[in-house]
């Protein structure tokens, strides 16, 4: 039995969840969205999540054309229909049909799509033993070009950064931005450690402002850690105690190896274990 896929006001079954090819989502990745995590029958950082959407599409002209609490109310109906009790949830925003011009300004309603399922970004194991990431030659995409606030629907700047990792037979890359600090990972929000404080490049560096980041960043604080949002380069990467990722769907991750440099003694160090042992004791709280 497939899925329950929420599409522009009605719940309909996985095989006819359909998008014209006249959507300028499709034609030109114009749209926004999200990804959003489920706890035990609980969406994870909610509010958050639709604000942060709202945030894109008014960053990029687009009307998503429903107020947040129905948006919210359809997301639940969605979980609930799929009996999501620990998943993911990709809520979608295209701009709507349009022509095969640019102009958005043609296209109809926009078209919104929630879809509630199961996700494993990275083997369990990886979360044992660590990822080996490399630094990618595809650059972050400039801020003065597209806001590294907005989660686009254009995704092509992070799928080329991608498909190095997979020709490295790495599980990440690191992508920098035209200055040549650290931005992020592919997907993926990038901290280090280093004498027991914690750094993390700022959003201006080209990062998303990622909710899991958020998170991690507010319990590391309580736990008594100093967090410093700075700009990060490759030697502060090479020098690193401990380095590891966040984000809606690795949550938190550790980093293992960078461009062949061994981070701390190889294996996750005890402050990223004790964050993500944090973090899981908050998302299911």
């Amino acid at each position: 039995m497939g899925l329950k896929i929420w599409q522009n006001g009605e719940l309909v079954d996985e095989a006819q969840a359909k998008v014209s090819v006249f959507d300028h989502g499709l034609l030109y990745g114009d749209g926004v969205f999200e990804g959003i995590r489920v706890y035990s029958g609980n969406i994870f950082e909610f509010e958050a999540h639709i604000d942060r959407l709202y945030e894109s599409a008014k960053a990029i002209r687009l009307d998503i054309g429903m107020d947040k609490r129905p948006l919210m109310d359809a997301t639940e109906e969605t979980v609930k229909a799929n009996e999501i009790e620990d998943g993911y949830i990709r809520l979608l925003v295209t701009r709507g049909v349009g022509d095969l011009g640019l102009n958005p300004f043609v296209c109809g309603k926009a078209g919104v799509i929630i879809i509630a399922a199961n996700i494993q970004l990275y083997p369990e194991e990886f979360y044992e033993t660590g990822l080996k990431v490399i630094s990618a030659n595809a650059v972050r995409t400039h801020p003065l070009t597209l806001p590294p606030q907005v989660k686009s629907l254009n995704y092509l700047n992070n799928i080329l950064a991608k498909i190095e990792a997979i020709d490295h037979g790495v599980g990440e890359v690191v992508m920098y931005n035209p200055q040549g600090y650290v931005a992020e990972a592919s997907g993926d929000n990038i901290f280090i450690i280093r004498k027991g404080e914690l750094f993390t490049p700022p959003i201006q560096a080209g990062a998303l402002d990622g909710i899991t980041r958020q998170v991690v960043m507010k319990l590391a604080r309580e736990s008594g850690y100093t967090v410093t949002e700075r700009n990060l380069t490759k030697f502060d990467l090479y020098i690193a105690d401990e380095c590891f990722l966040t984000g809606t769907a690795a949550e938190v991750i550790g980093v293992v190896e960078i461009d062949g440099r061994i981070v701390g003694d190889g294996k996750p160090g005890a402050v990223t274990k004790e964050l993500r042992k944090k973090f899981f004791e908050y998302a299911r709280s």
